[in-house]
């Protein structure tokens, strides 16, 4: 498990897990863990961030951010996955309970119609004040939106692991998932949008003490007609 650790400010700080993935699909790198080991490079006032990467495997993933979570015992958690064609930033709302994989996992798995959870909720909602992270994005000059699908692939397997096991063992926790764009050297071959690493970053520094300092969220209209 790949991890990265700000030195903590003085005096007592809230405690932030940023997880990253390896990469996946025949892609070289995965701007999700890039933009991630590079938020947690340089201190926040008032938090102590740690970085993870996760591998993009049904099943080891939730076993490593179990592990990641028992280790660093974190107040927020931030989840970060690609999701190569979207332009922007993507807080996500819910996670649905099933995987229905569209191509392999890093080690060839690809469940189709499978329970993350069998006998769990249809879905869970994020902990996150996912508007105000959004309103966060924005008010930094960088492009951002909510989601209301996570996929079905690892990303929202992650996403539907994590509300559970705050739902049902640590409801102190506070988590959410966080899609990103393309970055511009994985699409020079194909027409995709595509946000610079460094840009990525700093949404998921505005998103981590976003979600680190807000319990009410924005009553703002970020709804979808489609």
């Amino acid at each position: 498990m790949t991890s990265t650790t700000t030195p903590a400010p003085a005096g007592p700080a809230t405690r932030v897990l940023l997880t990253g993935f390896e990469p996946f699909g025949g892609e070289t790198a995965n701007p999700s863990w890039e933009a991630v080991r590079t938020a947690v490079a340089a201190p926040l006032d008032g938090l102590a961030l740690h970085a993870v990467q996760l591998p993009c495997v049904y099943g080891r993933s939730l076993s490593h951010l179990r592990a990641a979570i028992d280790e660093i015992c974190p107040d927020v958690v931030v989840c970060v996955g690609q999701a190569g064609g979207r332009p922007d930033i993507t807080v996500e709302r819910v996670a649905v309970n099933v995987d229905d994989a569209r191509i392999p996992d890093t080690a060839g798995a690809a469940p189709i119609d499978e329970p993350i959870v069998p006998g769990g909720p249809a879905a869970y909602f994020s902990t996150l004040p996912i508007k105000a992270c959004v309103a966060a994005v924005r008010a930094a000059g960088l492009p951002a939106s909510v989601s209301n699908t996570a996929g079905t692939f690892v990303c929202n397997h992650v996403f539907y692991g994590l509300a559970h096991l705050i739902a049902t063992e640590l409801p102190h926790l506070r988590g959410g998932f966080v899609h990103v764009p393309y970055a511009p050297e994985q699409v020079t071959d194909r027409a995709q949008p595509s946000l610079p690493v460094g840009a990525t970053a700093t949404a998921l520094r505005e998103i981590a003490a976003t979600a680190a300092r807000t319990r009410t969220d924005l009553r703002i209209a970020e709804g979808a007609t489609h």
